[in-house]
């Protein structure tokens, strides 16, 4: 089974919690969320020169090392995939992490990845471990009260990933019983246990979604949850024993983690990707990493505070 090839892959490639990463440059045709060759090329993204964010104590940091520390996933098709093989990172997520470090006046090769499992993101912004952090992290009122959030960048909503030959879940109303499975800190498995979808006893949790997935396989949980644009990247993986329920039930805005008192840079990276939904750059990036032919998506709207 493919997808269970990639995910001993990826656990063998490490369960760290923060695992370093060499930056990576994918391969120029750009890639898809089955792992296969889009059409779409990915675009280029012009080093911005002699950059200044006058009062912003993380970017007096950055301009001092040898590399900026970025906070990824690595288990995402689609989104933030490392091959175990190269160490390269690809996806939608990658992308937008190279152009917000582009217009901050780093080229890629000043990029330095630290997989950052979800449950840990507050604490690693907040303890300088990153400079910031782009990996399908939803923005939230409770996590503003401890970091900050540039964007939303991408607009995702919480679904189920199933077996192929199971037409027993049909939406979250049909979880009761089951097995549901997603990642520590989550904000799809909080919805899940607030709003009681399944018993506490049936609620899975792992470090990471290739663990939920290999579980999903084994028959060992009935679901896996979380954002659908991440899940659509596993079933296009193995679409003969996974399908995605089709039925998102909530909104997740995808955020850039800051901390939580840089406004300075807040306000920087917000001009960066507002200047790429305007000049179509950030539609490039997606036709590039998620889009598939004659797919169509909504592009964010930035929401300064």
């Amino acid at each position: 089974m493919r997808i269970r090839t990639l995910a001993v892959g990826l656990l063998a490639g490490g369960l760290l919690l923060t695992a370093c990463g060499k930056e990576g440059t994918p391969d120029s045709s750009g890639g898809d969320q089955s792992g296969a060759a889009s059409s779409a090329p990915l675009p280029t993204y012009p080093v911005a020169q002699n950059v200044d964010v006058a009062g912003s104590p993380v970017f007096a940091k950055m301009k001092a090392a040898p590399k900026i520390i970025v906070g990824a996933k690595d288990d995402q098709p689609g989104l933030g995939l490392k091959d175990p093989t190269t160490g390269q990172y690809t996806g939608f997520d990658i992308e937008i992490s190279k152009l917000v470090a582009a217009g901050l006046g780093f080229a890629p090769d000043k990029i330095e990845y630290k997989v950052v499992d979800s449950g840990a993101r507050e604490q690693a912004i907040q303890n300088g471990d990153v400079n910031y952090m782009v990996g399908t992290y939803t923005i939230s009122d409770s996590r503003k009260k401890l970091v900050s959030f540039a964007g939303p960048y991408y607009q995702a909503g919480q679904d189920l990933l199933v077996r192929a030959d199971d037409d027993s879940i049909t939406g979250p109303q049909s979880l009761k019983g089951k097995k549901v499975c997603s990642i520590t800190g989550s904000t799809p498995i909080q919805r899940v246990r607030e709003q009681k979808l399944t018993d506490p006893g049936n609620i899975v949790e792992f470090q990471k979604y290739s663990q939920c997935v290999e579980k999903l396989s084994t028959k060992d949980v009935d679901a896996v949850t979380t954002d659908d644009a991440i899940l659509r990247g596993f079933a296009k993986q193995d679409p003969e024993s996974f399908k995605v329920v089709g039925k998102p039930f909530s909104e997740e805005p995808y955020g850039i983690g800051l901390d939580k008192n840089d406004k300075a840079l807040r306000d920087k990276i917000d001009d960066i990707l507002q200047k790429a939904l305007d000049d179509g750059t950030w539609q490039k990036i997606y036709d590039a990493t998620l889009g598939t032919p004659g797919s169509t998506v909504a592009k964010p709207t930035i929401k300064r505070y």
